[in-house]
């Protein structure tokens, strides 16, 4: 694998300055880099609520399906918004996921303690859970501060993870050479 990827090292400082410019963009516009993730937003939670809708209802199943199908329903009616209004306000775009992230938290809790006789480390679900609804709470509650700090956010881990990508493919690129022959000159015993 070393030897792949040192073969395209290149490939990976593209990649790099590609996150570093878009990181560098969304910091410099970051009213457009909101337009943008509103619709990557929309679409992941239209997408992701037809699955679990089809999940849901698909195949034998115990217990109650009502949580989870009002959790899809949510995520599709919410990905179905964004994506018809993708002009919508930072503020609306944080009400709209504080109070998805809400709705979502309170289902899996629920799901978590549902089913903590069932399965092991259901504790995860429920802490998932927990961190879903603190940040709804969060973005309800200060919607406009969570909208720009979430373009921020993301800005700022494209530029790190460009840095540490374009890092790795000049590492790399040093390495062409020594791992062709060291592929070459294999001495392992058959």
């Amino acid at each position: 694998m070393l030897a792949v990827l040192a073969r395209h090292w290149w490939a990976l400082v593209i990649r790099g300055a590609a996150a570093v410019l878009f990181g560098v963009l969304a910091l410099v516009w970051p009213d457009l880099t909101l337009i943008a993730l509103v619709i990557l937003v929309g679409a992941f939670a239209l997408v992701d609520g037809v699955f679990l809708l089809v999940h849901t209802f698909s195949g034998e199943r115990s217990g109650s399906r009502w949580l989870p199908a009002v959790q899809a329903v949510v995520s599709i009616v919410f990905g179905l918004l964004v994506l018809f209004w993708p002009e919508l306000s930072a503020l609306t775009l944080a009400l709209l996921i504080g109070a998805w992230a809400l709705v979502g938290g309170v289902v899996q809790i629920a799901s978590g303690i549902r089913l903590r006789k069932e399965i092991t480390n259901e504790w995860l679900l429920v802490l998932s859970g927990a961190l879903s609804v603190l940040f709804g709470l969060v973005m309800l509650v200060a919607p406009g501060a969570g909208a720009l700090a979430l373009v921020w956010v993301i800005g700022i881990y494209a530029i790190i993870l460009g840095i540490a990508l374009i890092i790795l493919g000049v590492r790399l690129r040093g390495r062409v050479g020594t791992q062709d022959a060291a592929a070459t000159t294999d001495t392992t015993p058959v």
